[in-house]
């Protein structure tokens, strides 16, 4: 159905079409059922000591303002992240700010944290309970004063709703956020994190995401700092501002994050890099061009213990998550591996 409808969709404005997307699921019409495979039992794992049906997630930025992730667990996905979410609502950046690059299967966005705003998102998971794993993405209003106050007020208002919580510092589209990389601004960051924790009891898991621009010189602070804080997990990698003299498509040099095929290798050694240094100490969740089960394969192989996508779904539709469950279990059993979380780090 989607391969039909593609051309009609990609004819839309990239936003029009998320828009109809969105629409869409809201109206919760197809069955579970259709997106099942046979044998999908060896998919089954652990995200945080809880039970997944798969490793499959969608990343934030699909579902931006919370309102339709149990839509999203029925079409396949074994957990699913909202936001970015920020305290006040945010229109974002002026449009044109999502471009397909359809000869690099990538996009570009420069959205800047568009969403309805904490109040009445917290407000929509409460009067609809997620049916799965909810994460929630949480950063920084465009023209706050204060990031770090930004952060907290989100992460004290989040906690009790999600199954976990990512504290995003690296989307390129805010101004200042990729700051909290360096060290002594994430130092800042996490210990204002850890104090909230502490005197709220907060005990969801907290994950960091970091960007695929990070410098060789950054690492080794980055992982002292995230090991020295407990924080329990980290998302590689959000988009790229950089990594575009080897594209195709003439939309290549717009501003913004880059996303989808062109980062994939990118985002798995940056994957290989931090499993081969924490030794098993932080959860890692993969994302970057993820849109096949061999794709899936080479980052949990490389110490992803889960993996997000959003830009393969642009492109190959709904249908994505039903087709990596598949490959997964081909490759799984071509492999001679019998759980999916066996196969976390063997090839690192």
């Amino acid at each position: 159905m989607f391969s039909f409808l593609r051309p009609y969709i990609f004819s839309l404005d990239p936003e029009v079409a998320h828009d109809l997307a969105i629409k869409s699921l809201k109206l919760n019409f197809i069955p579970e059922s259709i997106f099942k495979v046979e044998g999908e039992e060896i998919l089954n794992t652990e995200l945080f000591g809880k039970k997944i049906k798969n490793p499959i997630g969608l990343a934030a930025g699909f579902d931006k303002s919370a309102e339709v992730y149990n839509s999203l667990y029925k079409i396949g996905y074994g957990f699913v992240e909202v936001g970015t979410v920020t305290p006040k609502r945010q229109l974002g950046n002026p449009k044109p700010r999502i471009f397909r690059l359809e000869k690099d299967e990538a996009m570009i966005n420069r959205l800047g944290f568009n969403n309805d705003g904490l109040e009445i998102i917290t407000k929509r998971i409460l009067d609809d309970a997620p049916k799965g794993i909810l994460g929630i993405n949480i950063g920084p209003n465009k023209d706050t004063k204060n990031k770090i106050d930004d952060f907290i007020t989100c992460l004290d208002k989040v906690h009790s709703l999600a199954s976990y919580i990512t504290i995003n510092i690296s989307s390129p589209n805010t101004r200042g956020l990729r700051d909290f990389e360096e060290k002594n601004s994430m130092n800042d960051l996490l210990e204002s994190v850890n104090n909230l924790k502490k005197n709220n009891q907060i005990k969801k898991p907290i994950f960091i995401k970091l960007s695929p621009d990070i410098n060789d010189s950054d690492f080794s602070n980055i992982m002292e700092i995230i090991l020295k804080y407990k924080i329990d997990g980290i998302i590689l990698s959000n988009t790229t501002n950089k990594n575009r003299e080897n594209l195709l498509d003439p939309q290549k040099n717009e501003e913004g994050g880059l996303s989808g095929e062109p980062l994939k290798d990118i985002s798995t050694q940056m994957i290989k890099k931090f499993y081969k240094e924490n030794k098993k100490k932080i959860t890692i969740i993969g994302v970057g061009g993820i849109n096949s089960g061999k794709s899936a394969f080479e980052k949990i192989s490389s110490g992803a213990q889960a993996v997000q996508l959003y830009t393969g779904m642009v492109y190959k539709g709904p249908s994505i998550v039903k087709e990596i469950k598949k490959d997964l279990i081909s490759i799984l059993k071509k492999e001679g591996i019998k759980s999916i979380k066996e196969a976390v780090g063997i090839k690192a």
